[in-house]
Formats: structure tokens, sequence, C-alpha cells
């Protein structure tokens, strides 16, 4: 079987190695970018199965990348877990309405509990 393929879109350089190194420990594809922009031109080339989305990032917020995805027909099955430290209803609300399949907080959830959720999204457990 194939790796399961997982981009990782954080500004924070030391959360997005914490979740690469994670991950790939876990037999993924990992791929990783620090902006909204190179989050994007990522997930078209690589095609990933799921896509962890920060909200707050330069360039282009991570809703904005999510809209992108979700209309084009490349791209608008991939799955998208938003992974963010707003924690305000309607920023929440916007994105689980423009797509994405659930949010995690980052305070409250270990990277080991990020990769058990995205196994279960994926259905690997």
């Amino acid at each position: 079987m194939n790796k399961p393929k997982l981009l990782i879109v954080e500004d924070d350089s030391f959360l997005q190695s914490i979740y690469a190194t994670k991950f790939e420990l876990e037999n993924f594809e990992v791929f990783c970018a620090d902006d909204g922009e190179k989050g994007l031109r990522l997930a078209r080339k690589e095609l990933p199965d799921i896509v962890l989305l920060d909200i707050v990032m330069p360039k282009m917020n991570g809703l904005d990348v999510l809209r992108e995805l979700k209309t084009h027909d490349e791209t608008k099955n991939i799955m998208v877990l938003l992974l963010t430290n707003l924690s305000q209803r309607s920023e929440v609300e916007s994105g689980l309405d423009l797509g994405a399949v659930d949010y995690l907080i980052k305070a409250h959830f270990v990277p080991a509990e990020v990769v058990a959720k995205v196994k279960k999204l994926l259905k690997l457990v």
C-alpha cells in the first residue's frame, strides 16, 4: 500500500517540524508549507490525502486556502483538517461551512492525538 500523503500548512516552524516528524514516524509521506500560497501550490501539485491547515498565516490565510481547494475539481475532495489556535466559534464554523472535515485547537491536542485523528479520518485504524 502507498503511504498516505499529508500536507502540513503551518507557519510556526517548530510546530511544523514536530508534526512532520511525528507523521513520518507513522509512515506518512509529508509535505510542508509555511504560508497559505505555498500550501495551495503544494496541494495542487501533490494532491495529498489530507491537509493539516492552520488558519492564521502569512500571504494567504487558511480559510482562503480552504475556499480555493474546495472550488477546483482536482482538489475539492482533499480532506482538510483545520489545526488552529483560533477558537472563535465564527472562524471554526466558517471553516466547517467551507468543507473542512473537522478542526482541532492546537493547545488542546498533543501531536500523537492529531496523528490518531488523521488516521481515523483516513480510515487507517
